[in-house]
């Protein structure tokens, strides 16, 4: 049985798409059919050597998806992986690489471990997001990390209304607001003032850019809450929604951006048992000197 494993790597980046030459090599020699997507540079660096992925849904019939790059690679290979449920897997060849899995340092061992099928899979929470103007659906998209609602201006606020549940709960003047998983907390809500949330817990943040508000605090709410944003009509700012840094719509006059809980999740690769304590203290460079660990009391 043919093992398909689908390579992605930063467009932009030549030492990454040469690079793919050398880990689609390892996989045949692992017994793994590397493909990349098509179209692609990759194929005029390898010629015919690596096999062209489906070209309307490139993970169909893979075992995984392995994305060489940066958080940002990552987030761009897990829209493609999301639609055929397909595990991903990242290397990091980024700054901070939350998402990924795996350094660049470990490559042979990486691609020894996903022929082996020594890995787990972790299933990570997402968000649907709806924008409608009146009656009318204006954009539907979804997100693994944060929807992020932004005025498009730098010299206008945005004046934003929030509502939970159906139920109004306050209004902004605000440069936007971040709405995310768990997965999300250590990205753009993080830089933004909310809190890290384990990714074992499930529930939706809401951080507010920059709000000239006396309740504008971070919030944490269930993960099946339905969340609601209201561009007030009529206030000049203009407004533009971002899924995942990406995908951006502009926001028409009091249009509405409504956000769920995703109905389909992200299948994250993980080969690691170390707790997500250890991952923040590694990714972040956090200080634990001193340690000595619990001490049993006699």
């Amino acid at each position: 049985m043919t093992r398909r494993v689908l390579i992605i790597a930063h467009p932009g980046r030549p030492d990454l798409q040469e690079l793919v030459g050398v880990v689609a090599k390892l996989m045949r020699e692992a017994g793994l059919d590397p493909v990349v997507p098509a179209p692609t540079a990759l194929r005029g660096i390898f010629g015919d050597d690596i096999s062209v992925a489906d070209t309307q849904v490139p993970a169909l019939g893979c075992e995984l998806v392995c994305v060489l790059g940066g958080d940002g690679t990552i987030l761009r290979g897990a829209e493609l992986a999301r639609e055929t449920d397909t595990p991903l897997l990242g290397v990091n060849f980024g700054h901070v690489g939350f998402l990924a899995e795996a350094e660049k340092e470990d490559l042979a061992v990486t691609v020894e471990r996903i022929s082996a099928e020594d890995y787990r899979v972790e299933d990570r929470m997402t968000l649907d997001v709806v924008v409608r103007s009146g009656s009318d659906i204006v954009a539907q998209s979804w997100a693994l990390n944060e929807v992020t609602v932004e005025k498009a201006a730098r010299e206008r606020v945005l004046e934003l209304i929030l509502e939970i549940d159906g139920r109004p709960l306050s209004t902004w003047g605000c440069d936007g607001v971040v709405m995310a998983t768990p997965t999300g907390s250590t990205a753009y809500a993080f830089s933004a003032g909310g809190p890290v949330v384990w990714p074992d817990v499930q529930a939706t943040l809401l951080v507010p850019l920059s709000a000239h508000a006396l309740f504008a605090r971070p919030l944490v709410v269930a993960p099946d809450s339905q969340v609601a944003v209201e561009l007030v009509p009529g206030i000049r700012g203009r407004g533009v929604m971002w899924c995942d840094g990406a995908r951006p719509v502009d926001l028409p006059d009091g249009a509405r951006v409504e956000v769920t809980r995703g109905d389909r999740p992200v299948r994250l690769v993980r080969l690691s048992e170390a707790p997500f304590t250890d991952r923040l203290v590694e990714k972040f460079d956090l200080s634990v000197e001193g340690w000595r660990g619990g001490r049993r009391r006699t």
